[in-house]
């Protein structure tokens, strides 16, 4: 697997990352254990988690993975805070308080002395965002964090935070935004794509399958076994299963006939390359699943494809984002 810089940092990851949401809950330790020895053994390195997912679930079977399947050395580790993981007031969010007693408590059970990239998992609309950023400083000079990072930031979001850890010798430098991005959700590129392009910071796209429905396997409803048919997915699919969706979902299996390759390859594919974009999270709920996006790895979109794709998928966009085509002469007036 090719690998690339995070941002513009010295950390370099594999150009897919393998997401475990579903470990502990959806997806066994049996599983979890054959989905990480096909990723490291495609080449993958970057393996993504949070404190919240499964309770803490999935941080744990990562941890004792780590300890018996795969060396601590053969992967980069990266893990989120800011969602509730205890009582009251304090046990969410961005506050210092909060932030680095869920680093302590997610390196306990991963079992590890430090993470490599660390992440703010959502803006905090009450706690000062400077708190935030000291409380990765802290983090980062203690040892216990490599890299900096955040995840679902807009664009203004992060053009602030970001300019504010740059601005100051010592600072830690946020690498990454970990975002929703795919054919179906391309709203980053409106401010977060050309901000995070200034700044130096890596996109990780998140459900860059279209929540899965870029498989094509909602065409004729929700199998039963998928994430649309359960009761706490349900939810986070329906948005994209209207008329809307389904010529983006069209355009995809089109491409993967005419390419013969699968249609998650060409959704996969068209993401991964896409400017600002390091390395879309791909999760499975078995490793048979997972082979299916590492197959991707291979698949190189030609022009005329991608082109056909950026069309039925373009989003809308309006002033001030696209340019309204003034003169200069006409702005004086």
């Amino acid at each position: 697997m090719k690998q690339r810089h995070l941002g513009r940092s010295g950390l370099i990851v594999s150009r897919l990352a393998l997401g475990t949401m579903t470990w502990g809950r959806d997806t066994d330790e049996d599983d979890a254990a054959a989905q990480l020895l096909a990723f490291t053994g495609a080449g993958g390195t970057l393996i993504d988690t949070a404190d919240v997912y499964a309770g803490g679930d999935s941080e744990r079977v990562l941890g004792r993975l780590l300890a018996e399947v795969v060396p601590r050395d053969e992967v980069l580790v990266a893990t989120k805070a800011f969602g509730e993981t205890g009582p009251g007031p304090m046990g969410r969010g961005t506050s210092r308080g909060h932030l680095l007693s869920a680093l302590d408590a997610s390196l306990g059970r991963l079992g590890l002395d430090h993470v490599d990239l660390w992440q703010l998992h959502a803006w905090d609309e009450v706690t000062p965002w400077e708190e935030a950023m000291a409380a990765l400083d802290t983090a980062v000079s203690s040892g216990r964090v490599r890299y900096a990072g955040v995840s679902n930031y807009c664009g203004w979001q992060l053009a602030a935070t970001a300019t504010h850890q740059r601005s100051w010798p010592g600072r830690a430098p946020l690498v990454a935004n970990q975002v929703e991005y795919s054919l179906l959700q391309r709203g980053v590129e409106r401010e977060v794509v050309p901000a995070a392009a200034e700044l130096g910071v890596g996109l990780l796209p998140w459900s860059p399958l279209g929540r899965g429905v870029l498989t094509g396997k909602y065409r004729n409803g929700s199998p039963a076994d998928s994430r649309g048919a359960s009761a706490h997915f349900a939810g986070f699919v329906d948005p994209y299963l209207g008329e809307g969706a389904r010529s983006v979902v069209d355009a995809v299996l089109t491409a993967a006939d005419g390419l013969g390759v699968s249609p998650v390859a060409v959704a996969l594919a068209w993401v991964r390359d896409r400017p600002g974009v390091v390395a879309p999270i791909v999760g499975a709920r078995t490793a048979a699943q997972l082979q299916a996006s590492l197959a991707a790895e291979s698949v190189e979109l030609p022009p005329e494809i991608r082109a056909a794709l950026d069309d039925v998928s373009a989003p809308p966009r309006s002033y001030p984002e696209a340019n309204p085509g003034w003169s200069s002469d006409e702005l004086e007036d």
